[in-house]
């Protein structure tokens, strides 16, 4: 048979968005000039109320300009950070098929790991965290070269139990996949209706019905395993979750050599790390690190795919997609990861929660890929292994033997696997099922191999914040390494989002908490990536993420000072006839005009663009500012670490009302307080200078503050609406009102006070 000649054709595009960067430049200098007229104002007044008009001055004055000019000075700042996503936006495009259509590609194609972790089988159900599973055990590569581990540290026996029982429905899952060319290679999408069928024949339709019955029998016997073991003792269960030892299970099928490709399985491991009480665990990067070290036992690929348990591959492709870059000569060297975009199945048209996240991945990561790469998400992404064991690209570990047990522990076997992924000659056995290599595995998966070596410190998923994703990415990026943002047409993951806003504004509140824990940390972006000569746009990047929580302390303080000193008739802004007015409507239609049109650009719609900026507003006042004072209280020592997990079980009552864009304040606790606080405040304060406008006929004095209390209270209509009208369980909560009312009283008591002074 003739061999196929080899393509010449590029195996990825690159392209930078010209139009959409020359537009967001133009705004930026606009921008910052009007940002620059405001403190000038800011300033000018500031120096002349303090020091050449002493008849005027008054406490509630003075406080009043110092925490208006501190935030806007802030604001800016902050401001002028993400500026850099907007400089350098590019789009790539990658060519899988041209690797399909290539023996040598396929031949040279490098092995893959991929992890899927799971922590808590009552808030991630069994039967969705083996459809991850699933779907990575069917990507569209060499089976040979694949490997699927489950890091289970609940160490649940359900989990097992279901992992094996999908390995045996993987032996028809896979094979049916591959031997009809599905696209939607989870069997729960599939079988719902959203899979693609290929081939209308008879065989395939009988083979397709066959698969379905023995999915059907798959999942209740999950189903009724989870529910029996979460039906047990909670105690038992909890010290069982927290106190284990390690369990390691390879399942891999030992057919002939001579069966057909379509029917050869990739391995699928069971890891649950040893857990003691008393033994730090390090969250996610603690498991993702035995992960990393039981692989390098075991398969020792040269690439890992990182998957959260409810991520599922979506589409087939997404390896050798990946692999367009890997195996390019000219950027593969300097190349650690390549992330991909969070895509979630359940988001409805309104989306009144951004649940999308569209701005990071479709604004910020696209930015960053046109400087040196987009900042790591924590799952959806292929990561080079060498990357993790804190080289610079180019450069070896030393092979000091010493020096490298120090670094990477005293597993021999381990060391020959590392100096095995980065060029070393060593001769090294990799058979799973050799006793001394599961042995091995199950050594360097205990609770105190780490300590006294550089795990989580300078190899492997960094510890320094419970967003390891945030600061390994980071890490990567100031030894050199590069990163790639790739965002097809069609999703190639595909995930579950939280649609409860209490689940919502606590995740926002942990991410918070985390960011602050690495800006605050000598892991902070303006100096450790300065001092790393990491580019100094890129680092305006990581900077912005890192201090975006402290936005609510600022935006908190625009939220109550004006009002006050609207209620009590103080002016802090220029009036309609005054020569600097124009400035301040400017920066407000200038922010509003950037945000539209990058929504617009993007797909989006006008309602978008309001529910983005209402919601913005929300979690400004709420997990932000819960997520500084959980850094703050962690800061001097008087709490752990709350590493919550998102519950991924839905409750219907609660998809409804998220459907019909209805806010669902359902569970809310102390985090909505702030929130309900400003809304009441400025209703409040809206009313009394209305009424003072209306008594002194004076309009023009402070028309501006009226304003920022007019914009206010309408973004809290859902608010409003669900303390006064609504009747149904999502309303808002009447003991949370109280307090909320409480407060009020508080600070306008506190306004009223200080403006008499």
């Amino acid at each position: 048979m003739e061999k196929k000649k080899k393509t010449t054709l590029p195996l990825h595009t690159f392209r930078v968005e010209t139009t959409r960067a020359m537009i967001n430049r133009a705004h930026i200098i606009i921008h910052s000039l009007l940002v620059l007229a405001l403190l000038s104002y800011r300033a000018s007044s500031t120096l002349v109320f303090f020091f050449f008009s002493p008849d005027s001055f008054t406490l509630a004055l003075a406080l009043a300009y110092v925490f208006v000019f501190v935030a806007e000075l802030s604001l800016s700042f902050l401001w002028l950070l993400g500026s850099a996503f907007r400089w350098r936006p590019v789009s790539r495009t990658a060519f899988p098929d041209r690797i399909s259509d290539d023996d040598d590609h396929l031949y040279l194609l490098p092995g893959i790991d991929v992890f899927i972790c799971t922590a808590d089988p009552a808030k991630e159900p069994a039967v969705d965290v083996m459809n991850t599973v699933l779907s990575a055990m069917s990507m569209d590569y060499p089976a040979e070269k694949l490997s699927v581990y489950l890091s289970d540290d609940a160490g649940a026996p359900t989990t097992l139990y279901a992992l094996r029982k999908a390995f045996c429905f993987a032996k028809v899952w896979v094979p049916f996949c591959r031997r009809y060319g599905v696209r939607s290679i989870c069997p729960k999408t599939y079988f719902c209706g959203e899979g693609s069928r290929p081939l209308e024949s008879g065989a395939f339709f009988e083979e397709r019905e066959k698969v379905k019955f023995m999915y059907k029998d798959f999942k209740e016997q999950v189903e009724r395993a989870q529910e029996m073991g979460l039906h047990g003792d909670k105690n038992s269960n909890e010290t069982t979750c927290n106190d284990h030892a390690a369990v390691i299970e390879v399942m891999c099928d030992k057919g002939p050599d001579t069966i057909d490709d379509h029917c050869k399985m990739p391995k699928l491991i069971y890891v649950s790390r040893e857990k003691r009480p008393f033994h730090p665990h390090n969250f996610k990067a603690g498991a993702l690190n035995v992960l990393l070290r039981v692989s390098s036992l075991i398969s020792n690929a040269p690439y890992i795919l990182v998957l959260d348990c409810d991520m599922y591959c979506n589409d087939p492709t997404s390896a050798k997609a990946a692999m367009c870059f890997y195996i390019d000569p000219l950027i593969s060297p300097s190349l650690a990861f390549i992330q991909f975009p969070q895509v979630f199945h359940n988001i409805s048209t309104n989306d009144i929660y951004n649940c999308q996240i569209r701005e990071t991945f479709k604004i910020y990561w696209n930015g960053c890929d046109g400087l040196s790469g987009p900042i790591l998400s924590g799952t959806c992404f292929y990561m080079k292994r060498e990357a993790l064991y804190g080289t610079t690209p180019g450069l070896r570990s030393s092979p000091d033997l010493l020096q490298i047990r120090q670094c990477f522990g005293t597993s021999t076997k381990l060391i020959k696997m590392l100096l095995q992924v980065q060029d070393y000659k060593c001769n090294v056995e990799n058979e799973v099922s050799s006793d001394g290599l599961l042995q091995e595995a199950f050594f360097v998966a205990s609770c105190t191999y780490e300590k006294d070596t550089k795990w989580g410190e300078q190899i492997g998923f960094l510890y320094a914040s419970v967003l390891e994703d945030y600061i390994t990415g980071f890490h990567m990026h100031c030894k050199g390494w590069k990163s790639i943002y790739y965002d097809p047409l069609r999703p190639q993951f595909l995930g579950s989002s939280p649609i409860n806003l209490n689940d919502i504004l606590v995740q926002w509140k942990r991410w918070s908490s985390g960011l602050l824990e690495v800006a605050f940390s000598r892991f902070c972006p303006l100096t450790y990536g300065i001092i790393s000569r990491n580019p100094i746009l890129h680092t305006l990047c990581y900077g912005y993420v890192a201090f975006l929580p402290l936005y609510s302390i600022f935006a908190l303080c625009y939220a109550t000072v004006p009002p006050l000193c609207l209620l009590n008739g103080i002016s802090l802004y220029p009036k309609v006839s005054d020569t600097w007015f124009p400035v301040f409507p400017a920066i407000f239609v200038s922010s509003l005009c950037q945000h539209l049109f990058e929504v617009l650009c993007t797909g989006g719609s006008i309602r978008m663009w309001w529910n983005e900026l209402r919601i913005w507003m929300v979690r400004s006042a709420s997990s932000y500012i819960f997520g500084c004072l959980d850094f703050s209280v962690r800061l001097i020592g008087v709490r752990r670490v709350d590493f919550g997990l998102t519950n991924k079980v839905i409750d219907e009552d609660q998809v409804g009302r998220y459907a019909k864009g209805i806010f669902d304040f359902q569970g809310m606790t102390l985090i909505l307080i702030p929130v309900v606080t400003c809304s009441i405040l400025n209703m409040t304060s809206l009313i009394g200078g209305v009424w003072r406008v209306i008594a002194r006929g004076n309009y023009d004095e402070m028309l501006i503050q009226h304003f920022l209390a007019l914009f206010i209270v309408i973004s809290s209509y859902p608010i409003f609406e669900a303390i006064l009208i609504r009747k149904d369980a999502g309303r808002i909560p009447a003991s949370l009102t109280l307090l909320s009312i409480i407060c009020t009283l508080v600070l306008l008591s506190l306004g009223y006070i200080v403006s008499t002074m």
